[in-house]
Formats: C-alpha cells, sequence, structure tokens
C-alpha cells in the first residue's frame, strides 16, 4: 500500500500531464498568442547560456512574463520559482528552468522589442476590428518608482539640508568654546567633520541639479520624478500616460515623461492617430491636458478634442471679469464694458511659457468714469490672449454641447486602471529608467487587452483566430523555403501534440 496515495503502486494510472491545464487556460492563451509573433523583426534578442548550451528562446522568456505579469509574478526570483513549482509555467517553458538573472536579463535587455510587441498586437487588434480609432480616451496613472523619497532633490530641499547641517556645525563649535578639558573634543571634532563632509555631499548635488537644469533629481533612478501619487501622498515615481479605445476599452498606446499631463495630449494623440492608421479621430481628456498650444495641434493634425475646461486664471478681485470684455475675431480688438476698443501691437509676449497678445487702450483709460471698477494698474487695464485662444473656446463649446459623450472618459479608462492595480498589483516598477519602465507597462498592457479579448470573443473563438494566424504564417515561411532555401538560423519545424501546430524547435 503506497503511504501517500493509499494505492497500491501497481494500480496507480500515470496521470496525463496535459490534463492539469484547462481548456481555458491563460498559460494555453499566452502559448499561442506569443506563437504568432514575429519575434525577430520586432527586435528580441535570446538569452545566452553558458558552457556552449543552446540559448534561452526569446519566445518562451516572454510567454514567462506574460503569464507571470498577470498572475503578480513580476520579480525574476518569483518567476524562477514558477519555472520549478508551477505546473502551468513548467508546461509552457516545456520544462525550461532559466536562473532569476537569466529572466532579469532579458527584461532590461529588450525594452523595444516589449513596445514593438504591444504596437503590433494593437495593429493586429485593429485589423480585427476590436479598436475601431473613432474615438481615444487619454488619461494618466502613477507607480512608484525604485528611488526613495530621501533621494530624490530639489534646491529648496538642499538648502534646508544646508541649513540644518550649518547649525549643527555651529552648535559643536559652542561647545568646543564652553569645554573646559580635552576630553571630549576630539569626539565633537570628529562630529563636525562628519558634518562638513555632508554638506559638501549635498553641494556636490546641488552643483549636478544646476547643471542638469532639471527642477529636481533623483540619485538611484535618475528619470524617475517627485509625484502625487494620492491623497496628495508625495512619492518618487512615473506618470504613465495611456490611450484606450472606445469600443471594447482596450490600451491602444502608452508613454511617461513629465510628473503632470500637461504636455501629453498632442504627442499620445497624433502617436494613436499615427499607429492605428486613421485620418480623423476623436479624443476624451480631463482638465490636466487642457492646453492651448497643444489643443491647436490637435486640430490641425485632424484629431477633435473633447478636454475639461480650466477656469480663467484672471482674479475675482471685484473688478469686471474677462468675461466682460467681448472680443472681435475679425478686427482682432477687445470691446471694454465702456464701450472703448483695445487693440494691440501684434507683439507675442511669452509669459510662463504661453504666448499670448496685449490688447490696451490707455488714453481712454485715462478719462474713463468707471475705472475705479476696472483696474487698479496706473497704466490703465490691458488683456492677455493666448494665440491659441480660439483652439481653448472651440474645445470647451465642444464640451458643453455634448456633456454625455465627454462623460464616456471615465467610462473608457478607470477599469483598466483599477485592473492593472489592485487586481494585478502594478503600483510600482521594478526597474530603473524610462525605458525599462515602459518595458513593463507594455508587458502589463499586452496582457490586459489579451485577457480581454478572452472576454470579448470567448476562449475559443480566440484561440481558433489565433490557430489561423499561426498555420497562415507557416505556410508562408513554406513557400518561401522551397523558392529560396532553407533558414538555419531559424532552427528546425517540429508538431506539438499539445498545440496542434507547428513551432520553432
Amino acid at each position: 500500500m503506497d503511504f501517500i496515495t493509499g494505492f497500491d503502486r501497481d494500480q496507480l494510472v500515470m496521470m496525463d500531464f496535459e490534463s492539469c491545464l484547462g481548456p481555458d487556460s491563460w498559460a494555453r492563451i499566452v502559448d499561442m498568442f506569443v506563437d504568432i509573433l514575429p519575434m525577430g523583426d520586432l527586435g528580441f534578442r535570446d538569452v545566452l547560456n553558458n558552457e556552449g548550451r543552446p540559448p534561452y528562446r526569446s519566445s518562451d522568456m516572454l510567454k514567462l512574463y506574460l503569464y507571470g505579469y498577470k498572475n503578480k509574478l513580476r520579480s525574476s526570483r518569483q518567476l524562477e520559482h514558477a519555472c520549478k513549482v508551477n505546473l502551468e509555467v513548467i508546461w509552457l517553458l516545456k520544462g525550461l528552468r532559466p536562473s532569476a538573472r537569466k529572466i532579469a536579463y532579458f527584461r532590461k535587455r529588450n525594452p523595444k522589442a516589449f513596445k514593438g510587441a504591444f504596437r503590433y498586437f494593437v495593429v493586429l487588434l485593429k485589423d480585427w476590428e476590436l479598436i475601431e480609432g473613432e474615438t481615444i480616451a487619454i488619461d494618466s496613472f502613477k507607480i512608484r518608482a525604485q528611488n526613495a523619497l530621501k533621494n530624490n532633490f530639489n534646491q529648496n530641499k538642499i538648502d534646508r539640508h544646508i541649513e540644518y547641517i550649518d547649525n549643527k556645525i555651529l552648535e559643536y563649535q559652542q561647545q568646543l568654546d564652553a569645554e573646559d578639558g580635552d576630553s571630549d573634543t576630539e569626539k565633537i571634532q570628529d562630529k563636525i567633520a562628519y558634518q562638513e563632509s555632508k554638506k559638501e555631499r549635498y553641494r556636490n548635488i546641488g552643483e549636478e541639479l544646476r547643471t542638469s537644469g532639471e527642477r529636481q533629481i533623483s540619485l538611484t533612478d535618475p528619470d524617475a520624478r517627485s509625484v502625487v501619487l494620492h491623497r496628495n501622498i508625495i512619492n518618487v515615481g512615473y506618470n504613465v500616460q495611456a490611450g484606450c479605445d472606445a469600443k471594447y476599452k482596450l490600451f491602444v498606446n502608452n508613454d511617461t515623461g513629465t510628473v503632470n499631463d500637461t504636455h501629453a495630449l498632442s504627442p499620445m494623440a497624433l502617436d494613436a492617430k499615427q499607429l492605428l492608421g486613421v485620418e480623423k479621430m476623436r479624443t476624451l481628456t480631463d482638465k490636466g491636458y487642457t492646453t492651448g498650444k497643444h489643443l491647436d495641434i490637435c486640430t490641425k493634425n485632424g484629431i477633435t478634442t473633447y478636454s475639461s475646461p480650466k477656469e480663467h486664471s484672471s482674479q475675482h478681485n471685484g473688478l469686471y471679469p474677462m468675461v466682460d470684455f467681448k472680443y472681435d475675431r475679425e478686427m482682432d480688438t477687445y470691446t471694454c464694458p465702456d464701450g472703448q476698443i483695445l487693440v494691440t501691437n501684434g507683439t507675442v509676449y511669452n509669459k510662463a511659457g504661453h504666448k499670448v497678445k496685449h490688447y490696451k487702450n490707455r488714453q481712454a483709460c485715462k478719462v474713463c468714469p468707471v475705472r475705479h471698477l476696472c483696474t487698479t494698474n496706473k497704466n490703465g487695464r490691458f488683456i492677455e490672449r493666448s494665440i491659441y485662444q480660439e483652439a481653448l473656446e472651440e474645445n470647451q463649446k465642444r464640451v458643453e454641447e455634448n456633456p454625455e459623450y465627454y462623460r464616456l472618459r471615465q467610462q473608457i479608462t478607470e477599469h483598466q486602471f483599477g485592473t492593472i492595480k489592485r487586481q494585478w498589483g502594478f503600483t510600482h516598477t521594478l526597474m530603473k529608467g524610462k525605458q525599462n519602465v515602459l518595458s513593463e507597462v507594455n508587458l502589463i498592457m499586452i496582457c490586459y487587452n489579451l485577457s480581454r479579448l478572452v472576454s470579448i470573443l470567448d476562449p475559443k473563438v480566440l484561440k481558433d483566430r489565433l490557430k489561423r494566424l499561426v498555420d497562415i504564417f507557416f505556410a508562408l515561411f513554406g513557400a518561401i523555403s522551397a523558392i529560396l532555401g532553407d533558414f538555419p538560423f531559424l532552427g528546425n519545424l517540429v508538431y506539438h501534440k499539445r498545440t496542434g501546430y507547428k513551432t520553432f524547435a
């Protein structure tokens, strides 16, 4: 009698390893999906092995990562362990057991290829008519970086540290002056020397900050920035931009740049438009993206924006507000509440990064009977108008006339962010540097789009589509091989019983 199972050994039936996986297993979906990707064209590089052994194929490593990111297994150590104990991973990698170092090396070495794989998938979804490209909602989410807040500095923080050190040094010097004996003198001098070394370190950081031309600097991850994560909690991280299609809420593109959304609208919108190959497109964004320059760029490129309008920055100080001044587009003038005409000399001024023109009428202001209700400026009232004001006004009009359409914005983007952050644990990055961080973003977005396909198409339909693509690919490969000869660098074709189609050995 077997001690573990309670059955006679000669009565035991060998379990079919294939039956360990359900027919709709995520591992099966990932396996078929990766086999349709042109790994070489996307730029993936295999991971070399030691002692002359064959390299780990990039397709196997990508399968491992796509399985792991969906199941909250992101670190190379976790994935290495899964290769030994997780039946689905063992099946997926055909028993391969790459080390944590090899796994991490593959992710670090292929940032452009991960991006290429995601964008290739997006184009495939467009061909399947699962992405329309008519309405794209653009929003952002923040993730923590591999950089502690104490290792992030701006000039004010550096000045505070130096001021604190100067006070400590002054305190120690006062102790030296008051010391009668020599017993503690050496210890105090050592403390002063230690504080001087810290002061020199902060001075070097300040010099590096000034040289960089940036407002802040991170020592561990130079690309990371101090951002507001949620509820005014500040941490060092990345502000990740994401574009989502309205039809099935699938991710379309991504990027990460500055700490806010101010300059992200037109780059994201133009990138999505080019990738999807559409002539016209509409975008939905919140007020963080409402910048006249980028609204104007979108309009000139066939992109209709619906971005929540911002309130005018003029102060509510009891004087005539901006809305009381009527603009004449044909004459390029303003009419004040007293009926006087304010004109511009045509000069464009740069005010805090915004390009504006000034409109004024000093002569009329000197004798204006309601001047005390209009301005306290000794030279009279003048109006600042952005050179992109027309784009701002047209955008505001569209939003106000289509409130129901604009409300679709949250429905298109919020669910994805909740899934990848709350369910899949993508609240922080394991990588350093913008390109490597985007590797993780592209991986998680591939996982999301692929898992959504299971819901949209039904697992059987999805697997049939993937299988047809694989068959087409290998049919084309066979035809080319017959004409041009064998391609030894591709390896031999092997038939797998578990998948029902051919793959490279």
